[in-house]
């Protein structure tokens, strides 16, 4: 009973304002107060603040909104967690996978046909001296491209 009579107060203030607004000849302002103010008047009539007055006022209701809460903190922790350890679904998957299907390289697409054992000493360091002659040159071939495209 007391919220109908504040709204229907607020209201009343607003067409009043919205008038005077009127009378200065600003009538797009003073239409727009005048929507405003009567929002409260149709919130009561439809029976909104009603609803609303009934919720805030029990308790049973404030235990749910906490409760909500509550579940709300836990998936927000359990995800901040989630992302701090870096174990995502995915990657245990893929951490699964990889111990299943040891024997191919993460890079190869295809298994190697001889173990590390059955490669000679001699191959190994020259596919290493290879290996970190052409590294350097890549980078330098990329820069130089790159220059020339400048014409520098």
């Amino acid at each position: 009973m007391l919220a109908e009579t504040i709204c229907s107060a607020v209201s009343a203030a607003g067409l009043g304002i919205a008038a005077i607004t009127a009378y200065r000849k600003r009538f797009l302002t003073a239409t727009r107060i005048a929507a405003y103010s009567l929002v409260p008047v149709g919130l009561v009539m439809t029976g909104v603040v009603e609803w609303v007055s009934g919720i805030v006022f029990k308790p049973s209701v404030w235990i749910g909104f906490g409760l909500l809460a509550v579940a709300w903190l836990l998936f927000v922790t359990t995800r901040a967690v989630e992302r701090r350890s870096g174990s995502t679904r995915k990657e245990r998957k893929a951490a699964r996978a990889a111990e299943q299907g040891a024997a191919v390289a993460p890079g190869a697409s295809s298994p190697s046909l001889t173990s590390g054992a059955g490669a000679t000493a001699p191959q190994a360091r020259e596919k290493q001296k290879k290996q970190q002659a052409a590294a350097p040159g890549e980078d330098f071939s990329d820069i130089e491209a790159i220059l020339k495209k400048h014409g520098i």
